[in-house]
This record gives C-alpha cells, structure tokens and sequence, in this order.
C-alpha cells in the first residue's frame, strides 16, 4: 500500500480498503479498470488478492521479480501473487501452523496459472539441497501431467482444469519443502465421450496421437490422424493453434519419468489411452430381432491385445449385460442403443478411474517419508462458476461447489476479521452481507434439497427422467436427472477384471461392491465436498479471485459488462465491505512510525520511546480528530482512506522540503557565479596552505598555484576541442547544464521554444541527440494516452475514409463511433443456430426493395466470417458467399443506398441487392473489414445498373435535391434522391 500511494491518481489505488466510496460498485469498477490499462493486474482487498487476466505477456514473473518479493512487507510493494505467496510462506514459518489459497474464478480467468506462479514461487524461495530439488521437481512436474490428463480446450479457455485440484505442499521446520499431496474432485469424465462445437477431449489424447513416436503408435494400433477416432473430433477443433502437441507431448513424458513412473506403468497407461480411443470407434448394429451386434471387429482386436482380455469376453461384455433373474445371474442382449449408453459409460469408468489411480501415483512420489510433524501451504485450484446453454450433472455440481466455497469465504473472512478486532481490543461493528446458506440449503437440505430430491427419485421404481425429478421438485417447492446407470455395464465392468493390465487390474479391483443404485455419483459428489470443506477449516485461508476481462481472449479489452457480474457474484465487494468494517487502514505501531515520523518535530529524526507513544505523539501533532482513528494494542487503525492520504500527502511535502534543503546545500558551490567560484576555490586552496604552513612552504603554493591556473586556463579554453588544460572545466559546465535542462524540460511536443540553449561543448548532444530523445518519450507518453477503443476507431475511421470518402457526407457520418451490431439481442434464435459458427461479425436493419416491384421490405444484414445474410425474422432470405460477391455500389451522393453485386451464374441464384441502410459508413467499412477486401467498394455518379436475375437488368438512378425521396420512375427504374446537405442520414 505505502508502495504506490504517492501514484494513485495515475494508477489508481493499489488496495480497494483505501477506496474512499468503498460502497460504491461504479467506483469499485473505475479503479479495476484504471489499474488495468495501466498493465497493473493485480489489486488487493487488505490480504485478497484480485488478478485480471492480462491474456499477454507482462515480464512480471522473473527470478528477479521472486528476488524482489522475498522476505519483503506485504504492502510494502506493488500488488503481486508472489507478495501473497511470499507472505502466507513466511507466516507459515513464524506461527507453525497450516495456511490454503484459494484460487476462484471463472474458467479462462487465469486459476491454474496463478497456481503455477505460487508453487514456481515456492520452488524458488525454499532451501535447497540435492533430495529438496528433487521432491521440488516433482511438485513442478506433476503439474503438466495433471493438466494434460485433466484439462481440455474449451469455448473460454484452451488449457481449462476439468477436475478440481487441492494440493498441498507439506514444510519443514526450516521452511523446506519435503512433500506434497494432491487430492482430485469431480472430473468431468462426460468430456471422454462428448465434446460440445469448438471444444477438445483431454490434452493428453491428442499428444499421443499427435507426438507419440512412430513405433508406439504401430504398437497401440493408432494412426497419427485425429479424424480418425469419434471421441476426439465431437467438437471439430481438434487443431489449435495455442496448443502445441507434440511438445507437450515430450514435456508429459519427461515428468512420468522424474516422477518416476515404472516402465511397466507407463506402458500400460498409454495402452489404456489406446483403447479409449478404440472403443470409441466400437460401432453396434441391429439384427432381426433387435438386439445389438458389433460392425467392427478389428476394433475389439485392439481393445482385446492392449488390455489383456479375451475378445470373445469383450463381445460379449459390449453386447449383453447381467440381470439377476430369482436365484441365478442371465446374460440379455443389449439393444443397439444401450449397447452405445454401455460403451460411452465404459469409456467414462476407465477414464476416470485411470485418473484417479494417476492421482495416487502422484502421492506416492510425493510422499514425505519423514515422520515429524510438517506445516503445509494447501493451493486449491477450483472449477469456474459457469453457465451454459445445456447444463449437465457435472456442471452443476461444479457450480455448487463455488457456492459452498463462497460460504466458507463469507465465514472464515467474517471470522478473521472479528478476531483481529477482539485481539487488538477494538469494538466489532456488525456489517450487512449476502449469506448464500439459502443458496446451498436449496441443493443440500436434507430431504428438501434438490440433491436429496434427486436420490430420491433415482431410486424410485419405474422409469425415473428429467420430466418426473421436475414434477417431484415443484411437488417438494425446493431439470435434469443425471443417473450413473451402472447396471447397464456391470457385465462389462467384471469383464474388465480379467484383464492382464495392472492399472485396469487396479481400478476395476475383484472385491469392489456393485453398485447397484443410481445415486453414485451424487454420493461421491457430496462425500469429496464435505472431506475438502474439513480441510479447508482446519488451515488459515488466503484468497485469489480471478477475473476475465473479455470473452474474446484479447489483450487489452475491458468488457465492464462482463467484469461487473464476476465481480457481484464473487463477492468483493460484500468482502471489501467485511474488511472496511469502521476501519480503511491498520498498520504496526513500527511501520506507522517508521513512514511518518518526519511529520512532527518530536519524532524526526529520532524516536527513543516506544513505539506505540511515537505515534500517539505523531498523530497529535498531525491534528488527528478522536472519530478518524482508534489505538490497538499493536497497531492503529484509521477510519478513513482521506485522513491517510492527507497524512501521504503532508509527507510527500515533506519529503520535498528536505531534498529542497539538502540538494541546496550540495548545489550551493555549483550555481554561484564562475568568478565567485574561481575566488572561493582560490580561498579555499588558501585557508589550507596557511594551515598547513609547518610542511613546505614553496610546494603548497605551487600546488595551490597550479590548481587556480588549472581553473582559469580550462575557462579560458572552454571553446577550445577538449584537451587536458579544459577537460575538468568541461565536465563541469557539462552537468551545471544537465542539471538545469532536468528541471525545464519541455511539456509538450508543439513546444519549440522552452529548450535551453546549450553551451558549445553540448551543442551537438544536447540539441540533437537529447532534444529528440525527449520529444520521442512525449510522443510515446501521448500515444500510451490513447485507450485502445480509440484507437480501433481510429482505424475504422481511417479505413471508411480510404473505402468510401468520396460520398458528399463522409465528413458528417463519422461523428459517432463505430459500434459491434446494431441489432443486438433482436436475432431471431434458429437465425443464431444456423449462423453462429461462422461467427457473426456484424449486424444492422436494412430495407431491401424488390428487384421488379422496388417495393421496401424490412429485413437484417449479417456479416459473418463466411458470408453475408439476409434475414426476415425467423427465415434467411438469402445468404451470399464472399467469394460471390463482385462488388458493391454506392453513390457520390448524400443518399443512403447500397447495391451488393451478386454472381448469377446458376440461373437458379437471386440476382443483385438493393439496400438501404442507416448506418451505411459503418456497414461497409465491416464488410471491408470482414472480407479482408478494401477495393470492395466502388463509389459512382449518375445511374446503377444491376442484375435482376440472369439476363435481366435493373437500375437505380440517383441525384440530388432539397428533399430526400425514392420512387419508381417512370422509365422504370429506382430513383433515389438525396439531400443537398444530409447531417443526419448516415452513422
């Protein structure tokens, strides 16, 4: 905080407590973003820690930086996530006791790489010695294989974790790090078998296709072709241009190995990938009398070779499943559809189960074999709160859990604060906030929750679906129903355990119970969430919230839509509310007074009571008013952010005045006339031969004679080329001149006259070399000025200039910005689902007049990245590939007219298009824009002719008058009239 009061109102302020109006949401949001077009990512809440996805590359996280950050106040510089994990590192080590960060935020919000900066921190901070350096590697590495068979590309993130992950980092008494252990929730196994439009299945499936060497992919049967398996092409992105696989693919290997996986392990992980991908490629028909049969038997062949089990077993597994008929076990034959529910939930099992027994492979090598009590730093790297158009089990318990994290977060920060108020013997001040409970009674109440609601109908006989668990939530005043449907492959799960791989030998043990309910996963669900809230009770928390600025990944763009509703419903502002609780500042009796004892006379330079007394001397002497402040037993506590800054202020003042006096001492010899100089020189060299006068007489006046020569004869030199009689004069008029040019340097690039004139010696330098060094740093300072709106705006201006800044009211069409669409939320939703994955760029109201008739019909204009639309509601009228559009014709004019020429070489196609449009410089710059085509566009006088259909032709006749019309003429044609001098027609 201290670190950058003195900058606040350039870069905002540092910690959100010192926000004056604290309450204020619109205040909240200015500083957020003032920080961030700044390049300052992080802001705190007291000890939270806010962190803005900068989606670039900043150069903040160096060794030099964790140099910076290490044993270093924490606010004592700028925001970081090294402060932070510098910070819990060492209160760990002072108190001997367990802290966890939690790391939240939405997906894409930048979670798992702040958990890989704390633990980069870490690996960095530590002791070191051969055995620390090698549990700290496998802490670092175990990082890329989790992420690779626990993350995937999705809409918001190409790296995004699909499990939760808690880890923690277990310490010695002297602060080394010794072990770890890692603790998974909820994987996403769904993903295995469905990936929605632009989305990937795990990283790890594509690296070994992609970087597996040639004769591990004979060995699996795989080709190196990812269109060759349905699991991984669901989402039709299989390449990213973010992703790079191959060398991720070395990177996974690396750390299996320092891991120290077996040989054997890994083998038979990767054959278990294997056959993922095979199964997924298992396809069932139908015979007579509809039972499923397998169409492709050189998929079961592989499935049989990598996992050790008789393909005759696997047939049958794939198409019968097991029912207790009375007394006795019967095989019936699968439909074809359950045979594909039983092999999706196969895919899944193994998957996840494989992901599970990963996790403990991982614990195993991290393990800490010493017995002695260790102190931990816990880093939980959750899920993102989200929510989509189709919504699965999955993501709704996700979405629970950041709702009972958010509860522990109200708890455990209420009860921080009240503590530190006990403790330091200040009266609490209750402080209104959300409680979420209501929120998490509604899915956990017993009997009443839409959790227990769920078991309930899972377990009921009959045929439980969404439409029933809908009607039992409505009967209950507490849809979907996501059930395990075990049962299904239970045939197939016993035959698994005849396999003669160790890890499916392993996940698929002989004694493992049937689960023969429907409930599991919600069981499951709700066991892990309670096991991690004990954990998390048990430590000191610490927090990072993360947030998105866009939807779009782009750097420098700051959706305050999007950043305001992550910021409502991660709490920050109830959590700066908590922490504002009567109080804005509290600091230590020693740092207080350590800042400001300049400020009073008594304190300055030297304080010998304590420090408790020094400030209560202090702050009366400031004039401190009983209401701004209260005295703890440690610290004080001041109530208001303007009571701090004035006391910030009144010390950059002071701090002023005392450099004032001490430069002025320095620069007294240095700005006294050069004669008075010469004199004083000579006085001096005269003071010290008279006091000298026991040593040799005639040596000390030739010594002092030369000295005061030496002097004169430099400035009588001084225009001379530089040489030993002038140098040291030189070097001096040199800096006098410096010296004053710092403190007049100009303010402004069109100043051209406040330059000091230099003398000779600089005149090259100074007139040449720093005046434009200067005025190129003013440039830039203006440049950086602009925001990046305007700049884009700039260009698109620039652009509709170059396209068509003929037209006669070019000059009154640009006096507003340029916007995204004009239609906004007004497009019809089967118009969406067909359109959107071109992905729309653009989208305005038209009127489109008939081609014969030339009567006016309402419609939209869509630009998308393929083509361009034309919608009526509901129905796309239209739709004209770029590569058919020949051009586009306007007038010179001050109309609003536009004429899209299409090319009608199948007879059947519709012929040219004839618009109006309002925000006509917009549109076409768009489409300019869209096409990557700027010669597009041809501006024309006098007539338009244009294809009504092939053979037949058009035309649109066009002029000027004092009143805009259009009209059929008589001659048939589209007369369009504009006015002479249009202000308002175009946008």
């Amino acid at each position: 905080m201290e670190g950058s009061l003195t900058a606040r109102d350039r870069v905002g302020i540092q910690d959100f407590v010192l926000l004056d109006a604290y309450t204020s949401e619109t205040a909240f949001m200015d500083n957020l973003r003032k920080r961030f077009n700044e390049n300052l990512i992080y802001t705190y809440i007291g000890t939270l820690l806010v962190s803005v996805n900068p989606y670039k590359e900043l150069g903040i996280y160096t060794k030099k930086q964790m140099d910076i950050y290490m044993g270093v106040n924490f606010f004592e510089l700028p925001p970081h996530i090294f402060a932070l994990a510098d910070n819990v590192y060492r209160t760990m080590i002072s108190e001997t006791n367990n802290h966890f960060i939690l790391i939240s935020g939405e997906s894409g919000a930048g979670k798992t790489e702040a958990s890989k900066k704390v633990l980069q921190f870490y690996a960095v901070c530590c002791p070191s010695t051969r055995l620390l350096d090698n549990v700290r590697d496998r802490l670092l590495l175990s990082n890329p294989v989790l992420e690779a068979f626990g993350n995937a590309k999705t809409l918001k993130n190409d790296n995004s974790s699909r499990f939760g992950k808690y880890m923690d980092i277990q310490f010695d008494h002297q602060g080394a790090a010794v072990g770890g252990h890692v603790l998974s929730y909820l994987l996403e196994k769904s993903r295995v078998v469905h990936q929605n439009h632009g989305e990937r299945n795990f990283h790890i499936f594509y690296q070994l296709v992609e970087g597996g060497e040639d004769e591990l992919l004979r060995w699996l049967g795989l080709e190196r072709n990812c269109q060759n398996y349905r699991f991984l092409i669901q989402g039709e992105c299989a390449k990213v241009s973010s992703i790079n696989d191959k060398s991720d693919w070395k990177t996974v290997q690396k750390a299996l190995t320092i891991i120290e996986f077996s040989e054997k392990d890994i083998e038979h992980l990767f054959a278990i990938l294997a056959s993922v991908l095979h199964l997924g490629n298992v396809q069932f028909g139908a015979s007579a009398l509809g039972y499923a049969t397998l169409n492709n038997s050189a998929e079961v062949h592989w499935l049989s070779k990598l996992l050790g089990i008789p393909s005759n077993m696997l047939r049958e597994g794939l198409t019968h499943r097991k029912i207790e008929a009375k007394a006795e076990e019967v095989l019936s034959p699968f439909t074809a559809e359950h045979a594909k529910y039983a092999r999706d939930a196969l895919a899944k099992a193994i998957y996840g189960r494989t992901f599970s027994w990963l996790v403990n492979k991982i614990n195993e090598s991290l393990a800490n074999k010493d017995s002695t009590r260790k102190t931990v730093i816990g880093l939980l790297d959750i899920y993102g709160f989200e929510v989509f158009d189709v919504n699965s089990f999955e993501q709704f318990c996700i979405n629970f859990c950041n709702e009972k994290l958010q509860q522990l977060f109200i708890q455990l920060t209420l009860k921080s604060e009240q503590e530190e108020y006990e403790m330091e013997g200040i009266e609490w001040e209750p402080v209104p906030y959300f409680n979420n409970k209501i929120i998490c009674d509604l899915v956990e109440e017993k009997h009443r929750g839409i959790i227990s609601i769920l078991d309930e109908e899972c377990l009921r006989p009959g045929e439980a679906t969404d439409f029933t668990f809908l009607e039992k939530l409505e009967e209950k005043m507490c849809g979907f129903l996501d059930k395990n449907n075990d049962l299904l492959y239970r045939n197939i799960k016993e035959v698994m355990r005849q396999s003669k791989n160790s890890i499916i030998q392993h996940c698929f043990h002989a004694i493992e119970p049937d689960v023969k309910t429907n409930n599991h996963n919600t069981t499951q669900f709700k066991s892990s969430l309670s096991g991690l809230t004990e954990i998390l009770m048990t430590k000191e928390p610490w927090y990072v919230r993360c947030l998105k600025p866009n939807h779009c990944k782009q750097p420098d763009r700051f959706d305050d839509v999007m950043v305001r509703h992550q910021v409502k419903y991660l709490g920050l502002m109830e959590h700066l509310r908590v922490r504002r609780a009567g109080f804005a500042y509290r600091r230590r009796y020693e740092v207080f007074l350590k800042r400001y004892k300049a400020l009073c006379p008594d304190t300055w330079p030297h304080w010998k009571g304590t420090p408790a007394e020094g400030v209560q001397r202090l702050i009366k002497h400031l004039g401190y008013k009983p209401d701004e402040y209260k005295i703890g037993r440690t610290k004080i506590f001041i109530r208001h952010p303007r009571t701090l800054f004035a006391t910030e202020d009144a010390f950059e003042i002071c701090k002023h005045e005392l450099a004032t006096r001490i430069q002025a001492k320095y620069k007294g010899y240095r700005v006294k006339g050069q004669y008075q100089r010469q004199r004083e020189a000579a006085t001096k060299i005269e003071t010290c031969w008279r006091g000298l006068q026991a040593r040799k007489e005639r040596e000390r006046r030739a010594w002092a004679v030369k000295v005061i020569k030496k002097f004169i004869k430099g400035f009588m030199n001084r225009n001379q080329p530089v040489s030993m009689d002038n140098s040291e004069y030189l070097a001096f008029v040199r800096q006098s001149y410096l010296t004053r040019l710092k403190d007049n340097l100009p303010k402004s690039v069109l100043d051209k006259t406040t330059w000091l004139t230099p003398p000779p010696i600089m005149q090259e330098v100074a007139s040449v070399f720093l005046r434009k060094l200067h005025t190129r740093l003013l440039v830039r300072k203006y440049v950086r000025g602009i925001s990046s709106q305007q700049k884009v705006q700039v260009k698109l201006f620039y652009l509709s200039f170059i396209v068509i800044g003929r037209k006669e009211n070019y000059p009154q069409s640009i006096c507003q910005p340029f916007a995204d669409t004009r239609i906004s939320k007004n497009i019809n939703i089967k118009v969406l689902q067909q359109i959107c994955p071109e992905g729309i760029k653009y989208s305005v109201p038209v009127i489109k007049y008939d081609r014969n008739g030339f009567r006016p019909r309402f419609r939209q204009l869509i630009f998308t990245q393929a083509a361009a639309y034309l919608v009526e509601e509901a129905k796309i009228k239209q739709r004209v590939n770029y590569s058919s559009l020949k051009g586009v014709s306007v007038s010179n004019l001050s109309d609003n007219f536009l004429i899209l020429h299409v090319s009608c070489d199948d007879t059947k196609q519709k012929g040219d298009l004839v618009l109006q449009c309002s925000y006509l410089f917009e549109a076409l710059t768009k489409l300019c824009v869209v096409t990557k085509n700027h010669s597009l566009i041809k501006v024309v006088q006098g007539s338009v002719r244009f294809d009504i259909q092939p053979g037949k032709e058009g035309f649109v006749d066009f002029k000027s008058s004092s009143e805009a019309m259009v009209y059929r003429a008589k001659n048939g044609h589209l007369m369009v009239v504009g006015p002479h001098n249009a202000m308002h027609t175009t946008k």
